[in-house]
This record gives C-alpha cells, sequence and structure tokens, in this order.
C-alpha cells in the first residue's frame, strides 16, 4: 500500500509551490508557515506521532474540522482568522491533489469545508476634523515629530497599506509635474498614486531634511533602518492618545494604520469619486472589496433618504414643463 508522508508535500508546497511558481510574499508566506506550525503540533497531540512520522492521510477533513475549533475555542481566533487558517490548507490540499490523483479523494473533503460565516462590521474611519486634530499631535520641533506627521499625511491621503509605506525608498517620490508615489503592492503589482498638494510639499521638505539616497527608505529610524510594521502601529497608537485629549470622538474609537487608509477611501468615495477608480487608487483586486465603504457612508445615505418622501405626504400628479413632452404624455 502506498504511503505519502506529510513532510515531503509540506516542504515542496513552501518551496516549489508557494516560493517558486507563486512568488508568494513575504506575509503569505509567514501566515501559512503559523498555520501548518500549528495543524503539525495539534496533529502531533492527536495522533501521538511527530510531525516527521504523519502522512498525509492523518490529516483528514475530520481532524482539519477540531483543529479550527480548537483556534477558535483554545486559541481566541475570530471566525475571520479562522478563515484564513483554512484557506492555507485548503491550499495546500489543492496542490497534493495535482500532485498525486491517488488522493484526490481525500483532497476533495478537505476543499469541501465551507468558510465560517461572520459579522462583517462597518469600517472606522476619521472625519475631516479628527484628520486635522491627528496631524497637529506630532512634535514639530523635533526629528520624530517631523517624520511621524508626514508618515501619517501620507497615509491619510494615499491610503498605502502599512507594507506598503515601510517599504517606500526616497528614490519611489516622484515631485516633479503630477507628483506620486510608486509602490509594489499585493500580488507584486507595482502603481502609482497621486499627492495632493499639501502631501507634496510635505514630502518635499522631509526629502530634502533627510538627504538620504534614493535606495534609502522614505520613513527611517534615527539610524536609517526601514520602519517595522510594529513601529508604524505605536506611531499611530502614541500620536491617536494626544488627538484624543483633545478630541473626545477619539476616545471612542480605536485608530489603527489600517483605519487611515479606510480613511483616504471615504474620502474619495465624499468626494464623489467612481468605487472604481478607488479601487485603483487603493491596490484592490476586485471593485467589489471596495463596497464596505459605500455602506460606512452615512453622508450618502443621508442624501438618498432626502430624495424620498414621507408615508404621509400626498402625491402630486406629473405634470411635463415642455410642449414636446406635453405633446408625448397626450398621445
Amino acid at each position: 500500500m502506498a504511503t505519502y508522508p506529510l513532510p515531503i508535500y509540506v516542504q515542496r508546497f513552501f518551496t516549489e509551490r508557494l516560493l517558486t511558481q507563486m512568488q508568494a510574499s513575504p506575509n503569505t508566506i509567514a501566515s501559512y508557515r503559523d498555520t501548518f506550525r500549528l495543524l503539525l503540533k495539534y496533529a502531533t497531540a492527536e495522533t501521538r506521532l511527530p510531525p516527521t512520522e504523519l502522512h498525509v492521510a492523518h490529516i483528514d477533513a475530520e481532524i482539519i474540522g477540531r483543529f479550527l475549533t480548537f483556534c477558535e475555542d483554545d486559541r481566541g481566533n475570530s471566525a475571520r482568522s479562522r478563515n484564513t487558517r483554512l484557506a492555507a490548507i485548503r491550499s495546500f490540499f489543492k496542490y497534493v491533489a495535482g500532485c498525486e490523483p491517488q488522493l484526490l479523494h481525500h483532497c476533495q473533503k478537505v476543499l469541501a469545508m465551507p468558510s465560517k460565516r461572520h459579522t462583517k462590521r462597518v469600517v472606522d474611519f476619521l472625519s475631516r476634523d479628527e484628520m486635522e486634530v491627528l496631524l497637529k499631535a506630532p512634535d514639530q520641533t523635533t526629528w520624530f515629530g517631523r517624520r511621524d506627521r508626514v508618515l501619517l499625511l501620507t497615509m491619510l491621503q494615499t491610503g498605502l497599506r502599512v507594507s506598503e509605506v515601510i517599504d517606500l525608498c526616497v528614490g519611489d517620490v516622484d515631485l516633479g509635474t503630477g507628483a506620486h508615489l510608486r509602490c509594489m503592492g499585493k500580488g507584486r503589482k507595482e502603481r502609482a498614486t497621486p499627492l495632493r498638494a499639501d502631501s507634496r510639499d510635505a514630502l518635499r521638505a522631509w526629502v530634502s531634511q533627510i538627504n538620504a539616497a534614493p535606495s534609502n527608505p522614505l520613513f527611517a529610524t534615527i539610524r536609517g533602518a526601514r520602519l517595522s510594521r510594529d513601529a508604524v502601529e505605536r506611531i499611530v497608537r502614541k500620536h491617536s492618545g494626544t488627538a484624543a485629549l483633545t478630541s473626545s470622538t477619539f476616545r471612542s474609537k480605536r485608530v489603527t494604520p489600517h483605519v487611515l487608509r479606510h480613511t483616504a477611501a471615504m474620502q474619495l468615495l465624499q468626494s464623489g469619486v467612481d468605487r472604481t477608480i478607488i479601487a485603483l487608487w487603493l491596490g484592490h483586486e476586485s471593485v467589489e472589496t471596495t463596497q464596505v465603504y459605500i455602506h460606512a457612508d452615512i453622508e450618502l445615505k443621508e442624501k438618498a433618504m432626502a430624495l424620498t418622501k414621507p408615508v404621509d405626504s400626498t402625491g402630486g400628479r406629473y405634470r411635463p414643463s415642455d410642449e414636446l413632452l406635453a405633446f408625448l404624455e397626450g398621445l
């Protein structure tokens, strides 16, 4: 009877499939790695076998179902995180099914496992007044304060993801005619994001101050090292706390770097920009992803409501105001 050692397929999945064929991003690799690290530890506890002795047959739909429940109940993962782990596992079994047709039935049971439905919260974003308060929070008399303000302004105007912001180099900033930032987004898609006049002027002053080579990071530590994701989150949290001292609305909001991205999208939407353009601006794979901002915009809903009439109002009969329209109505 043929056996299919799990370690061989896991290693080939990461090296051949993710790294070579798909050229997955470091974030995707790290996410999949963490999922399989947890899954193998769970399977070891269930089967009493070390990871090196596990076979593909040991990891079936039943044990995966119990693992996902364990992630939610014992580790406190949300339904969204649970679905992310399931997506990584599905990707692996889809690869195995292509390599070994004899395991197709086994893999199909895993691939048929449904994602868990979860509550979709309305996205948080900052109002214009809150944006102004946040941008005033950094101390402009210090190097760190000047860096933080330009960083916050750039994120609020461009809507770049944290990974895209920290990867920016000085050479990615074009401050000439048609000023813009170039970045590498999800799926290794390069895009250019236009800069507003205030962002352009702030970045020009910042680039002049740091006087760094084009290959150097645009936003760096005092030693010139590239900022980490945690560092950006700390910067946003720090200045949000300062802003909360003068703005009561900040106390009821948990402001994160992604909230700044949502804010940029809402600015565009409220300015009348079509959602297809917003999707291109944010680097979304699908226009449907941008739909969440329409649901979150209470101003759009209020405008729509203003077009309706109260239930108890008397509806009038339409009267054409033009002779040609009156003629057509009379036919």
